[in-house]
This record gives C-alpha cells, sequence and structure tokens, in this order.
C-alpha cells in the first residue's frame, strides 16, 4: 500500500495490559509502532503480574483504564450515560445491546455496555478506529463503542475467545466489523463460514525473532541413563484444562523407571494446587518443579537449559482450547525437539516426525511412548529441534507475518 499511515490512533481494546501470558499482543503492538502506527490501548482489566516483559517497556502508546467493575466507578459511568444517551446512535447501540442481553443474561454483558459507554465518551478526538483483541468481551465492549462513536472497528480472534462463544454472536460480530484476523488455519476456516465473503484473513502472530536468538553452544547428549544429568523436560502454560498439563503428568508417570528425567513447569493459574497434590498422588512430585509465571527473559534462560518440551493441550469441556501455542514456536526457536497435540493449530506449526512428534490428545499412553522415544535418542531431538527452529524462522517469524496485519491498518510495506 503506497503512502504513509492513515491520520490519526487505533484503539486497542484489551483484556487486561499489561500481562505476562498475552506477549504475543505486546509483541504485535510495538512491531505496529514501530512501523508508524499510532496506539491507544484501552484495558477492560487493571493489571494483576507484579513483574512485566522487557517488551512492555518499549510501547509508547498511552493506556485508558475502563471501570473493571461498574459499582467501583458509578458516577463516571453515570456521567458517560448522561452524555451518551443524548447522541443520535444511542438509540441503535441500546437496542443491539438489549437484544444480546436477551439472549445473554448474564452480568457481563450489563457490564460490557457500561464499559463502552465509557469509552465512547472519554474517547480522544484523534481516534479513528477500534481494534479488539479477542472475539467475546472486547469485541463487545468495542463493537457497542464504535456504534455510539460512529467508527469502524476491526478484531483478532485467537482460542478461547472463539470457541466459548455462541454462533449466534460470531455471526453478527462478523457482519458489523470492518475486517478480522485470526491465527490459525482451522480458525480462518471456522470463522470464515460465518462472515461475509472475504472479511477474516489469516494472520499468524509470528514469533520476534530478534527476542529469542538461537544458543550456539551444543547441549550435553543427555540420554536418561544418569541419575545425577537427568534429562530436562520443559512445559510452558497456564495451568487451565485446556493445557493438559494433567494428561501430561499421567504420562511422566508411566516413563519406565530407568528414566532418568525432570520435568520443569512454567506458568501459573487456578488449577495449580490441584495438579501438585496429582503429582504426589502419581508418586512423581519430587521430580517435577513448578517456576510459576517468568518473564521472557527468564523463560528463554528455561528453554535454553531444557532437553526438550512437552505441550499435552486439548479441548477443555466448555470447549475451550488452543490456537496455536506461541511456545511451541519459541521452544522450536532455541532448538528443541516438541511432543505435542493433534489439535486446533498445532499441526500447522509442527510437521509430525520431520520438526517435532504429534499424538492424539488426551491420551497419556501415547504421549508417554513420544517421550521415551525422544529421552532415549539425543540425535533424534538434535535433529528435530534443528528442523524445527529452521521452520520457525522460515514462516513463523513476527516480521514474515507482521505485513499482511500492518497493511490492514493503512501502513505502507516496509522497504
Amino acid at each position: 500500500m503506497s503512502g504513509g499511515p492513515r491520520a490519526g490512533r487505533v484503539a486497542f481494546v484489551l483484556k487486561g495490559y499489561p500481562r505476562l501470558s498475552e506477549t504475543f499482543i505486546a509483541q504485535e503492538i510495538a512491531a505496529l509502532e514501530r512501523r508508524g502506527l499510532e496506539i491507544l490501548i484501552v484495558s477492560l482489566r487493571h493489571p494483576t503480574d507484579a513483574r512485566r516483559h522487557p517488551v512492555h517497556g518499549e510501547i509508547r502508546a498511552s493506556i485508558v483504564y475502563l471501570p473493571e467493575y461498574l459499582f467501583l466507578e458509578p458516577l463516571r459511568v453515570i456521567r458517560a450515560w448522561l452524555r451518551e444517551r443524548k447522541k443520535a446512535r444511542y438509540r441503535e447501540a441500546r437496542n443491539l445491546w438489549l437484544r444480546d442481553l436477551a439472549r445473554d443474561p448474564t452480568p457481563n454483558r450489563i457490564r460490557r455496555f457500561g464499559q463502552a459507554l465509557v469509552l465512547a465518551d472519554e474517547l480522544p478526538a484523534d481516534v479513528r478506529q477500534l481494534h479488539a483483541h479477542f472475539l467475546h468481551t472486547p469485541a463487545s465492549v468495542a463493537r457497542y463503542a464504535a456504534l455510539l462513536a460512529a467508527l469502524p472497528w476491526s478484531g483478532s480472534a485467537h482460542a478461547k475467545d472463539i470457541w466459548t462463544t455462541p454462533e449466534w454472536e460470531k455471526r453478527e460480530k462478523l457482519a458489523s466489523c470492518e475486517w478480522l484476523v485470526t491465527c490459525t488455519a482451522a480458525n480462518h476456516a471456522h470463522l470464515a463460514a460465518l462472515a461475509p465473503p472475504g472479511r477474516v484473513e489469516l494472520v499468524y502472530h509470528g514469533l520476534d525473532l530478534s527476542r529469542f536468538p538461537a544458543e550456539d553452544a551444543g547441549k550435553e547428549a543427555r540420554s536418561g541413563g544418569d541419575s545425577g544429568d537427568p534429562v530436562i523436560i520443559l512445559s510452558v502454560g497456564r495451568l487451565v484444562e485446556k493445557k493438559g498439563t494433567d494428561v501430561l503428568l499421567e504420562a511422566l508417570a508411566r516413563l519406565p523407571k530407568d528414566l532418568q528425567w525432570r520435568m520443569v513447569h512454567v506458568g501459573g493459574g487456578p488449577l495449580k494446587g490441584r495438579l501438585e497434590r496429582r503429582a504426589r498422588s502419581l508418586g512423581i512430585s519430587g521430580r517435577v518443579l513448578w517456576r510459576g509465571a517468568r518473564t521472557q527473559v527468564e523463560l528463554l534462560a528455561e528453554y535454553r537449559a531444557a532437553d526438550l518440551f512437552a505441550l499435552a493441550s486439548r479441548v477443555a469441556r466448555d470447549g475451550d482450547r488452543d490456537g496455536l501455542p506461541n511456545v511451541l514456536a519459541e521452544a522450536q526457536s532455541q532448538g528443541l525437539a516438541c511432543v505435542a497435540t493433534r489439535i486446533s493449530g498445532i499441526p500447522e506449526l509442527i510437521e509430525d516426525q520431520r520438526t517435532g512428534l504429534l499424538v492424539a490428545p488426551g491420551s497419556p499412553d501415547e504421549f508417554a511412548r513420544a517421550l521415551e522415544a525422544l529421552i532415549r535418542d539425543p540425535a533424534r531431538r538434535s535433529a528435530l529441534g534443528e528442523a524445527g527452529r529452521q521452520r520457525v524462522h522460515a514462516q513463523f517469524g513476527l516480521e514474515a507475518n507482521i505485513g499482511r496485519l500492518a497493511r490492514r491498518f493503512g501502513l505502507k510495506a516496509m522497504e
């Protein structure tokens, strides 16, 4: 696209900011800013993480926090309602919300309209577009606010937001947004079937490879035979049902007794206590180290210390599932062989037997066999890891993918 960026800022509507678990959003914002996009960050929640990634310090965008709960800032909400109700599009926005509320009579739906009123009322005059990250609640706020403010809105859809949002709501949001991008071919096929032609585009997040430089020094060829130098298995992800950490623990417990291994898990989440108890009941708690949340710099060190990477993603009971977990690309950037599951967009990144091993979700026996094969064969780990590293660099780097998103925002192609 010729010419410079369109005049005016784009307001990115996020669930929360900053978040350690959503590095991909931060790296996207930083990359778009480097290309000239002026951004305002609008967050539905205040941050809960005590620390930040280095990329958060590079982002220049100012931040607006909407009322997380309406009763906490009643005057702000009432003031916005009194002003917005005088606007020409208020009745249309209110009626849209009431139709949604009739189908989804929840406090969450009420909260989103209140947040949208505040956003529309306080939106700076130089904002030209709203962009929602996630198709569920952020897109609801963006849609209502865009209607009130007479602005276009766009979106990025990822994982849980797609698979736990009812079809009627996906159809209506896809009909009303200007465009939407999503991060896996599986997501794209699903959403494109619900949307007007050309409305949805596949854009992989891409990994900022400058933050994950490959390490030159080779790893020791551990093969699981030395109790003093066990094979290190790394897993990274929130401790929630869809990550399948319980399946991974079951698989580890099935490994032959002669194998020497240790599992390091990075990430926090609501199931931490339950999973720690499960590890104890399986008799493997002494071999499992729970690291909790880590910054990107700390996580890079964990990748470099590990011998292989494991992620047992599955579909949760409420339909939630991964899209294409960025941690797999991060692990492969460091030459780690990966064992993962055939689900969602994972096979788009990992080619079974060529750049990693894929097994059926929810199968600890199959997962254990794949882990055992790689623990016993460091040469194969090395070959799969190198093939994965090359594939990530060739097809899943940030710069190879961000250009498509930049063009959607009216930014010219990089020279």
